[in-house]
């Protein structure tokens, strides 16, 4: 926007994606002592429309990418544009172990911050050892009355950091070398099946509530056959973030890298911003 150029965003929810059910981020520049996931989105967004960013609420169901003007199949129309960034984002992975899909929502959650309020009092577990999932068993705390954290090797992937918050939570257990089996339950969660990856044996942990916080897998079944993806559905981009695609550009967790955070997300939107207009300026156009 401040090259001055003619650029929409068409958000199919709400500007921020995951960083609006993000309770509290402790590593963006600028704010020592952190932010509130949904505060740094607002601020963010207020940034953007000052500058006269167009938001549009729309869904993409299919691109074409196959002329020099790219354009976008949308539920409410069709966008066209000289030169397009995909931000498309991720989503949580499901366990896909039987009872999931039943209970979502009636104990099953993939949203900390969303659904924690809920458990006050409880005993609850979380599936993941990365950074997300140790950061949010810590958030829990505040609620439940005990944390079990489900991993399946017998250390973390976490920083060191969230590790000793963890760790030095009375409320907080460890359940190491395991995997979950099965979620129990016919109207809400009542346990969880357990296994252990060292012996097989399985066992019982009584829950009203689980969280599977294992990662996320990208948003973009539309780009299939438009643009090169890795085998995990990853877009594949150059150090300018351009794809494939001459003019089609790619950042934040949709993007395959070796890091994925709101800090990355921000530098990958700069660099394809700045190399759009250097290809909008190639054409002998800078309108979008």
């Amino acid at each position: 926007m401040r090259s001055r150029l003619n650029a929409g965003l068409v958000e199919k929810f709400m500007p921020g994606g995951q960083m609006m059910i993000t309770d509290f981020v402790e590593n963006f520049p600028g704010f020592p002592g952190g932010i509130h996931g949904p505060e740094l989105s607002d601020a963010m967004e207020k940034q953007a429309r000052s500058l006269g960013l167009e938001i549009m609420n729309a869904h993409c169901i299919s691109v074409d990418f196959s002329g020099e003007e790219k354009v976008l199949h949308m539920d409410s129309g069709e966008i066209r544009a000289r030169t397009v960034i995909l931000c498309p984002g991720a989503t949580p992975r499901r366990l896909g172990v039987h009872g999931e899909g039943r209970l979502t929502g009636k104990g099953v959650s993939y949203c900390a911050t969303c659904d924690g309020a809920f458990f006050r009092d409880k005993e609850i577990a979380v599936v993941g050892g990365g950074n997300t999932a140790i950061q949010d068993a810590v958030f829990l705390t505040r609620f439940a009355e005990k944390v079990t954290i489900i991993h399946r090797r017998n250390s973390l992937r976490a920083t060191k950091i969230l590790q000793e918050r963890a760790f030095k939570n009375p409320k907080v257990e460890m359940a190491w070398d395991s995997i979950v089996k099965e979620i129990q339950g016919e109207n809400k969660v009542e346990g969880l099946v357990l296994e252990d990856v060292l012996d097989h044996s399985q066992r019982i942990l009584a829950v009203e509530g689980v969280f599977v916080l294992i990662g996320t897998h990208p948003n973009t079944e539309f780009l299939k056959g438009h643009v090169v993806l890795d085998p995990e559905g990853y877009v594949m981009t150059n150090e300018e973030m351009e794809t494939s695609v001459k003019g089609v550009y790619a950042a934040g967790d949709c993007r395959h890298k070796t890091l994925r955070q709101m800090v990355t997300a921000a530098s990958d939107g700069a660099i394809a911003a700045v190399a759009a207009e250097q290809y909008l300026e190639s054409l002998g156009d800078r309108e979008l």
